[in-house]
């Protein structure tokens, strides 16, 4: 398989990394770093194609109750999973935003408007950055992409955009993508779950027909606002990414070199 030929059926936000221009010209080899969204909906014929991709490690970003929630991962062959969580279930916004997408509450799209969904997104990228969890499992991650015995590393959360989106970002970064190419493959989500989107909002007008439509979308789309108030509050507290990238995440330069000798051609 060449670089972005497959598709999972279940999961239309997976996608290769492979292909884009890191340090140097050199490319990001196929293959090797694979962004999905949670697996558990993949349909039977999803399951070869994740057979032929064969990730070495899985890295799960999601916490127990949404764990709970979903089906199981389908995996093929015998992968390691390594669980990270990146989630503060006592932070309020994380938990309206859960109650929402995961169906439990869709009344708590109230308590998002209040605030304004987009900024309550933004607050939640920013917190991506300088949060314990979200540092603890970022860093963690990215060493495990460091160690060729993980490759390929296919990582997910439950809707593969957010977490799962910005994991990517500190991942490319670090590979030496231009932050141009890193925002566009960011934004190709919108493009690729345009469809599931649409299918989500009907189910939940299906339930609550009231629903505040304009208070649930942003929490469907990855939009470019959500990722530049990350990367400000990268510059806010760190400075720079690459200062980011040592003293938020724990990164040495042993990791940084790791990273571009396995996963650069």
């Amino acid at each position: 398989m060449t670089v972005r030929e497959w598709r999972l059926v279940g999961a239309p936000n997976a996608r290769d990394l492979g292909g884009l221009v890191g340090a140097d010209g050199r490319r990001v080899r196929a293959g090797r770093l694979i962004r999905t969204p949670a697996l558990g909906r993949l349909v039977d014929e999803d399951l070869p194609v994740l057979g032929r991709i064969a990730p070495a490690c899985v890295v799960d970003l999601r916490d127990d109750s949404e764990i709970a929630a979903a089906p199981p991962n389908r995996l093929a062959g015998a992968p390691r999973v390594v669980r990270l969580p990146v989630l503060d279930p006592a932070h309020p916004l994380f938990v309206s935003i859960s109650a929402v997408l995961l169906g439990h509450d869709l009344g708590a799209e109230e308590a998002l408007a209040e605030q304004g969904t987009p900024a309550a997104m933004a607050e939640v990228y920013r917190w991506f950055v300088t949060g314990e969890a979200a540092r603890a499992g970022f860093g963690a991650a990215a060493r495990l992409a460091a160690d060729p015995e993980n490759l390929p590393l296919l990582f997910h959360c439950s809707a593969g955009k957010d977490r799962t989106g910005w994991l990517s970002v500190i991942l490319l970064t670090a590979l030496g993508v231009d932050e141009e190419a890193i925002r566009e493959d960011y934004l190709r989500t919108n493009e690729r779950t345009e469809s599931l989107q649409e299918v989500l909002l009907e189910a939940m007008r299906s339930r609550q027909p009231d629903l505040a439509e304009a208070a649930v979308r942003p929490l469907l789309e990855v939009r470019a606002e959500y990722l530049d108030a990350a990367y400000e509050q990268v510059r806010r507290v760190h400075g720079s990414f690459d200062a980011y990238l040592r003293d938020g995440l724990g990164l040495t330069d042993a990791h940084l070199a790791a990273l571009r000798d396995n996963l650069l051609d």
